[in-house]
């Protein structure tokens, strides 16, 4: 082999500081070895790599005790030292071969605390960073040998690692032709999020709705894929994607399956209303106030009007107001530290309000109104439905702004309309998955 691959490697790596290059020549032979120090594990060099080069007589002892370890690089691969580098792979140079030692450092392989979908009777445990960690809790937790991983790897400049996960007896294939396509077709230049992909897989940077459940929860993936549906997990994250998911996937929680029948009932029922409430609520409000206050009681009409009496603008200003501030408040929350962010935006939040009502920029109603609203958006199980159902009120807000009641309800049947029109891979996206054997209780024998 020529110094190729010496040309290759030095003019990219010799100037980073974590790049090692070593060579022995007391052992009747030239040995050469490179790895850069911040993607491999120490460990394996210690016991693995410089044991078989200290212990080796000959060239021949050597050789064979490196492809025991890894394998040979063929004259026609220099090119792809730097790759094998990048990717924690220890490289040692015997006359003009060059051997290939995988020894890569797992990083944040431990499962992590639940920190978005927590559950009061359920596992507390979430994935963590490590692709192959998160593998292996998956099988634990459903050892089937019908379980399927499928590698990948997005981003032309991030080599990001992808699993496509699925179990190959309950499987459509008809979906799993249409998963493999779309990844297939993905294209990113720096890939690090599974919300990248699931916007990129179903090219919805004008769609509101998602098609694709995001989750940290090994039981909720073991649940789906039971259900014959897909997971892909992606390196560098807790967080899956599974699919498809249809409208009641995200307004489902797991705890739905660790309470009895009618509590689990009564909590998703509760979810649809909180959901009802948090899009038309401020809607309402304002076709109450400017357009038909004639359809409530009149002592509620009395009441508004004469909370409203020292506002000075419009009711669909005053509650872009307050929706703003809310709005303001949740990012706070989520970008303040975490030790103070939620004192910070508690006392903010009660501060602003009772200050913008006794100034009379917004009247007492409204106050309960925002907050009505904001609690019932945190109801929904799944935080990127909760997103779009934030941005979905505005658009009742608009509509309630020019045509009044008649305009919400419009809204309402426009919106049903076109959730009964959309599809997930093919799946209706207002379809219901909740049948016994689905829903993980036990099928009662006849």
């Amino acid at each position: 082999m020529s110094e190729l691959w010496l040309d290759r490697i030095f003019p990219f790596m010799s100037k980073s500081d974590d790049f090692v290059w070593k060579t022995m020549s007391d052992r009747g032979f030239l040995v050469q070895y490179f790895y850069l120090v911040s993607m491999i594990d120490a460990k394996q060099l210690d016991s693995l790599v410089l044991p078989a080069i200290i212990s080796s007589q000959n060239q021949e002892e050597l050789q064979t005790k490196l492809l025991s370890l890894g394998s040979m690089m063929s004259a026609k691969e220099p090119a792809s030292l730097d790759h094998h580098l990048l990717d924690g792979t220890i490289i040692v140079r015997l006359d003009n071969a060059l051997f290939t030692i995988p020894a890569k450092k797992i990083r944040s392989d431990q499962p992590e605390d639940m920190k978005v979908e927590q559950t009061l009777l359920g596992p507390q445990k979430s994935l963590s960073e490590s692709i192959d960690a998160n593998l292996g809790i998956i099988r634990s937790r459903y050892p089937n040998v019908e379980l399927r991983a499928e590698p990948y790897v997005l981003g032309t400049l991030t080599k990001t690692r992808v699993l496509m996960l699925y179990d190959q007896s309950r499987v459509k294939p008809e979906l799993l032709e249409e998963v493999q396509s779309r990844l297939s077709r993905v294209q990113f230049d720096i890939f690090q999020s599974v919300t990248q992909l699931e916007i990129g897989m179903n090219n919805r940077r004008l769609s509101l709705f998602p098609r694709m459940l995001v989750t940290e929860r090994p039981d909720r993936i073991v649940l789906n894929l039971a259900k014959g549906k897909v997971v892909i997990m992606v390196d560098g994250t807790p967080f899956t994607l599974i699919a498809p998911a249809v409208f009641y996937d995200f307004m489902s929680a797991m705890d739905d399956l660790y309470q009895s029948f009618w509590v689990a009932r009564a909590l998703v029922l509760l979810r649809y209303l909180a959901l009802f409430l948090t899009i038309t609520l401020p809607a309402i409000y304002i076709s109450i106030v400017s357009f038909n206050p004639d359809i409530t009681r009149v002592q509620l009409t009395l009441s508004i009007a004469g909370s409203r009496a020292a506002v000075p603008y419009p009711s669909y200003v005053e509650v872009l107001i307050m929706m703003f501030l809310t709005e303001a408040l949740t990012e706070a929350s989520l970008r303040l530290p975490k030790y103070i962010g939620s004192t910070a935006t508690t006392v903010g939040g009660l501060i602003l309000g009772q200050a913008a009502q006794q100034a009379g920029l917004v009247s007492s109603i409204m106050i309960i109104i925002t907050s009505a609203v904001a609690i019932s958006n945190f109801v929904i199980p799944i935080n990127v439905m909760s997103y779009s159902v934030r941005i979905l009120k505005y658009v009742f807000i608009i509509f309630a702004s020019f045509f009044g009641i008649v305009g919400t309800a419009v809204g309402l049947f426009c919106l049903i309309g076109h959730m009964a029109n959309m599809r997930s891979f093919g799946e209706p996206y207002l379809k219901l998955f909740i049948g016994e054997a689905a829903q993980g209780r036990p099928i009662r024998s006849k």
